[in-house]
């Protein structure tokens, strides 16, 4: 735990911490006590059969034998999502050598203990294999226990970056919570095409501005190397949110593949879970262990990812990974919390989407290590939390660099250096998070209205319903949508308007695919005057921008939900100011209106073809997006 004295914490983070504790107890003590069962069992090398211990070290070399069962040395697991498909987790190829030959020089031994598979959304957005994206964090979690299984470490490296990647292998680590764990991310790739820019091309090629050969440049100009995407997604989110959580060496987030400290930094994260760090603010205690991340991720260190995420106008997918990350230390969140925390949580950057700068802006402006500092100075931020380093969470409110040998060294990175991209929260870009929870008779969603313009966050306007994205499509390109919002005219000062509906998106009709195909053609109708939400039970991803989006709607139409109601020309009102989804249909006449069900032709669809098939048992047990869409 850290020694630092602690800030007056804001009332309301206190109560809503407190709330989430109350509501965890029984499920919190259960965790608990299996972190503790574990815990105190002896060694893997001392406690498992001759034949067991010969099997797990046969291939290790003679003297690395003789450590981790002779001497008992510290054994650490990694586990790496690894593959050169990936550009964000490419570098990871060479981590293992680098982690290897760094225990061995302070006595330890490593294996990899198995990899996990690893998809990017870029790549799927728009087909089939989307269906399978959010699967793939369940899949993660459980190829990181199968990983794990083998019972013989000390502590573990966990190697991954990206959406679900970082979600999967957290809950998988969370169900090994007696180790002692570390995360090591890889950093984003340099500066390339503005996210502004690339999002012009895109809109004009939605308008047949630009044909695909301009559009391909634009994009490999802005996905051109090693590293994560630059926007402020999903990926670069979860960096932000382990950060928080005190779970990565500080400040190792966003420094990019290709920079001198990169390695350092992994050398340090081996330091680290063996309990020698290089110390960051005043010495190392003479004697340190890392707590075991079941310790480390309780309710509060929750609470502090759950504000990070605020604070830097984050992925909505997180409403969705950090319940299921919650939920796998025992800990019960729900989105009133999300939506409690946001009304005083204060937005402190501005990150494409919700702003112009990129992710390597975002450091060079002070990054995380800023935004920490001022949230635990604020009262924001539970500053009293355990993490991986013996300072606690003030360590992560410093910034790491080198030294003319290499060596680390960390500071406070002091005042922003870029206050169009980072502000104090005295001087907040808003004086709340940014993220909105919608309810009515429709049901419950969630809009992020950081990169919303104020007088677009509430839209009422005839629904538009689509079974499907590529619907919408097709919609837009034979102009039969603008025909409609534009058929909603009042008068020739009104434009008119249209909210898509897209139903049939969640987790157990087809896996809740991002939508976020439909951006560029909704950002043109809207660029054209027209009133334009969407909503859907389907994901926006992290990439979520300017068009309002109702998302996640819960529950799903395919379990029931309200949204299999509705029908085109039914008038549907999304406020984001006052939090209300509604749908201008007298009451008695909505709860008469039969349900639809999820078309035959659909199911039949979402369930063949590009390994769909075999996730069938997930959609079939998947929970609701605001349970965290889980299916254990």
């Amino acid at each position: 735990m850290s020694t630092a004295p602690a800030t007056a914490l804001h009332p309301a983070v206190a109560h809503v911490t407190q709330r989430i504790a109350m509501r965890s107890t029984a499920t919190r003590a259960a965790y608990l006590q299996q972190v503790a069962t574990y815990g105190q069992r002896r060694r893997g090398s001392d406690r498992l059969g001759c034949a067991n211990v010969a099997h797990a070290f046969a291939a290790m070399p003679a003297s690395d034998k003789l450590r981790v069962v002779a001497e008992r040395a510290p054994h650490i697991g990694i586990i790496n999502a690894y593959n050169d498909m990936l550009s964000a987790h490419a570098p990871l190829e060479r981590y293992p050598d680098l982690i290897r030959a760094t225990a061995r020089a302070m006595g330890a031994t490593v294996q990899v203990a198995g990899g996990v598979p690893a998809m990017c959304d870029g790549i799927t957005q728009g087909t089939p294999a989307m269906e399978l994206s959010l699967f793939s964090r369940d899949v993660i979690a459980m190829a990181t226990a199968v990983s794990l299984s083998h019972d013989v470490f000390d502590c573990a490296l966990m190697l991954g970056v990206c959406d679900k990647i970082v979600p999967g292998l957290l809950i998988g680590a969370l169900h090994f919570g007696h180790l002692p764990t570390v995360f090591v991310p890889a950093g984003p790739m340099t500066s390339g095409l503005s996210n502004t820019d690339k999002a012009k091309v895109r809109e004009q090629a939605a308008q047949g501005l630009v044909g695909r050969s301009e559009l391909l440049v634009a994009e490999q100009a802005a996905y051109h190397g090693p590293g994560t995407c630059t926007f402020y997604g999903t990926a670069n989110s979860n960096q932000m949110l382990l950060e928080a959580m005190g779970l990565h060496v500080p400040g190792t987030a966003f420094v990019n593949p290709g920079h001198a400290m990169r390695a350092e930094l992994t050398r340090e994260s081996v330091r680290t879970v063996l309990g020698r760090p290089t110390p960051a603010l005043g010495p190392t205690p003479a004697v340190w262990r890392v707590p075991p991340i079941g310790l480390m991720v309780d309710e509060r260190a929750i609470v502090n990812a759950m504000v990070a995420l605020l604070a830097t106008g984050g992925s909505t997918n997180h409403l969705i990974h950090w319940v299921a990350v919650a939920r796998a230390a025992g800990v019960l969140i729900d989105w009133d919390d999300f939506s409690d925390l946001s009304a005083v949580v204060p937005l402190l950057a501005r990150v494409y989407p919700n702003g112009q700068a990129d992710v390597n802006h975002f450091q060079a402006a002070g990054g995380p290590g800023y935004v920490i500092g001022e949230l635990i100075d604020a009262g924001l931020m539970h500053g009293d939390v355990a993490t991986v380093r013996p300072g606690g969470l003030h360590e992560f409110a410093c910034v790491p660099q080198a030294d003319a040998t290499g060596a680390l060294q960390w500071q406070r990175p002091g005042p922003s250096r870029d206050l169009s991209v980072l502000r104090p929260v005295a001087n907040a870009f808003s004086a709340t998070g940014g993220l909105k929870l919608l309810s009515g008779p429709l049901g419950r969603a969630v809009i992020k209205v950081s990169a919303v313009p104020t007088d677009r966050h509430v839209v009422s306007a005839p629904a538009r319903v689509f079974d499907s994205q590529e619907a919408v499509l097709a919609a837009l390109d034979d102009g039969s949508l603008e025909a409609t919002a534009r058929a909603a005219s009042a008068g020739a000062d009104d434009p008119g308007g249209v909210v898509v509906a897209v139903r049939w998106q969640g987790p157990q009709a087809n896996g809740m695919p991002e939508l976020h195909k439909l951006t560029p053609g909704l950002a043109v109708l809207q660029g054209k005057g027209l009133r334009v939400a969407l909503l859907t039970d389907g994901r926006m991803s992290g990439a979520s921008g300017k068009v309002p989006a109702a998302i996640h709607l819960s529950p799903e139409a395919a379990s029931g939900g309200p949204l299999a109601r509705l029908r085109d020309g039914d008038r549907v009102t999304v406020d984001a100011v006052n939090g209300h989804l509604d749908v201008q249909v007298p009451q008695d006449q909505w709860l008469a209106r039969p349900l639809d069900t999820l078309p035959t032709s659909l199911a039949h669809s979402n369930a063949a073809g590009l390994g769909r098939e075999l996730f069938s048992n997930l959609r079939r047990h998947a929970g609701a997006a605001e349970a965290g869409a889980c299916t254990w």
